[in-house]
């Protein structure tokens, strides 16, 4: 039991953490509580029921043992033996949220170690013991075993800029997945990402670039009750301004990292869709956001563009028309699970809808199966109304409609394994899809910043045994495939346009 004191120190530094203006000095403060809470203690002792830590401890013997005798053929064999993410449940989010900083220290120390090994093998000359072929089949195998992080933006109307503070705070500190996908105010932030490089982004970071733009001069205005809403009109002008006219393959080609974004369909028996440079290469990542963004009711639907074979923009499924991607598949973990091997989600979460439901559950002062059970029983009565609408409401589509979509938005889960959350939990709706001046805009940037760095520590365990393995295959692929796409497109469009200039001829 702590002592007054000491619960009075705990309060001063929380409140420090909260008021923190830097992750340095918030870092600090959170050392310092685990410090007098005791959790330093927890985190120096390796013995928990919530992990295996004897099969940690025995694989890092294991591993240092190997690499102080210098036996690297047996510590290749250790490391096949497995390299996965969730080893001896190392990954349980409950070893992340009792501390304020970090986790146990043998998880830390394992993870260390693995990287470290990693980077020892990558570096080993080509021997007859280990070939070049059996560090390629072992780092291929280990990538796949160990999968990817993905980090995964929510809709949120204009609060989208609280997902620019958030990966502000993971670029800053080296642990922004390759893999990003948005919805609705999401997806510009993921296109943003995708089609910007590291330098634009660090340029664009270090001042208000990407905030001016967005203003349309709203600070200059007078203040009127009613707050001015985004229209369609000044949207477009928005992605104009910050999302160059590429489409997927070229904005993977100039990046390397893999965005996605969610499009729901306007037609009732069409399926949302995922568009990326796996699913649709040829899509403008602007018209994907564009449509992305196109909320029901609110902005018109809209009609992709994609080039053609000759480099020429024209229409992509001519007779579909797309909305709002938040309403069917806010947060696609299935689609990338499946295109990218992703199996650890990053989760910055700003829906007012999907805020309102996870404090929902997390103040309701009842057992969590019993949750489960609510849940599930929400879920299905929504279910059967969908399915009444579609077979008795076919003569009112409207309605069948707003119940169809009704259904997509509550059915959905708006959890991954790391959720970056604000702090407030009410929204004026006025301003969800209202322009907003610039220092509401800036709040909520330093709010995404403060919500991440609680996670970030989390985040950077999890994810650097991936981020390793992603750079020592980079280092060990015969061919930037990048550079091989762009080449194979430029020689395919001279191919066609040789061919399509013979014939004009033939027919002249």
């Amino acid at each position: 039991m702590l002592s007054i004191s000491a619960n009075l120190t705990l309060y001063r530094l929380e409140r420090k953490m909260r008021r923190a203006q830097s992750y340095a000095d918030w870092k600090q403060a959170a050392l310092e509580h685990d410090s007098v809470s005791g959790l330093e203690s927890w985190k120096q002792k390796e013995a928990s029921n919530s992990y295996d830590y004897l099969n940690i401890r025995s694989r890092v013997d294991t591993i240092k043992k190997l690499r102080k005798e210098k036996d690297d053929i047996g510590l290749l064999f250790a490391l096949n033996e497995g390299i996965h993410g969730n080893q001896g449940g190392m990954g349980k989010p409950i070893l992340y949220k009792l501390a304020k900083f970090g986790t146990k220290h043998l998880i830390e120390e394992y993870v260390n170690e693995i990287v470290d090994a990693l980077e020892h093998i990558s570096n080993l000359s080509e021997t007859d013991d280990i070939t070049r072929e059996d560090k390629l089949d072992f780092f291929t195998r280990a990538s796949l075993c160990f999968g990817h992080s993905a980090l995964m933006l929510s809709g949120a109307g204009s609060l989208g800029y609280f997902h620019l503070g958030v990966i502000k705070a993971l670029f800053e500190h080296q642990i922004l997945p390759n893999v990003v996908s948005g919805s609705s105010a999401g997806s510009i932030f993921a296109a943003v990402l995708g089609t910007h490089t590291d330098e634009e982004l660090d340029f664009f970071f270090s001042g208000d670039m990407l905030l001016e733009p967005l203003q349309l001069n709203i600070d200059s205005k007078p203040k009127r009750l009613v707050r001015e809403r985004m229209d369609s009109t000044s949207l477009g002008l928005t992605l104009e301004t910050v999302i160059p006219d590429i489409t997927f393959q070229e904005a993977y080609e100039k990046t390397g990292r893999m965005i996605s974004i969610t499009i729901a369909p306007l037609e009732e028996h069409q399926t949302s869709r995922l568009m990326n440079a796996v699913t649709s290469p040829n899509v403008y990542v602007r018209s994907a956001v564009m449509a992305s963004c196109a909320v029901p009711g609110v902005f018109p639907p809209v009609m992709l563009m994609a080039k053609n074979v000759y480099g020429e923009r024209q229409p992509y499924l001519p007779n579909r028309l797309w909305i709002d991607g938040a309403v069917t598949d806010d947060l696609p973990a299935k689609r990338l699970a499946r295109l990218y091997g992703v199996n650890h989600y990053i989760v910055s979460q700003a829906n007012p809808l999907a805020l309102a439901i996870l404090k929902g559950e997390q103040y309701m002062p009842i057992p969590k199966s019993a949750k489960n059970i609510i849940r599930f029983s929400s879920h299905e009565l929504l279910k059967s109304t969908e399915q009444f609408s579609r077979r008795y409401l076919r003569k009112v589509p409207d309605i069948g409609k707003v119940i169809n979509m009704f259904y997509s938005v509550f059915a959905q889960d708006y959890k991954g394994d790391v959720n970056i959350v604000p702090n407030f939990t009410f929204v004026s709706p006025e301003k969800l899809l209202g322009h907003l001046t610039s220092d509401e805009i800036r709040e909520l940037v330093a709010e995404g910043e403060r919500s991440t760095w609680p996670e970030l520590e989390h985040i950077r365990i999890c994810s650097n045994i991936a981020k390793k393995l992603e750079q020592i295959m980079d280092h060990h692929s015969d061919h930037d495939i990048r550079r091989f796409y762009k080449v194979k497109h430029r020689k395919l469009v001279r191919s066609r346009s040789t061919k399509r200039s013979s014939k004009v001829n033939d027919d002249s």
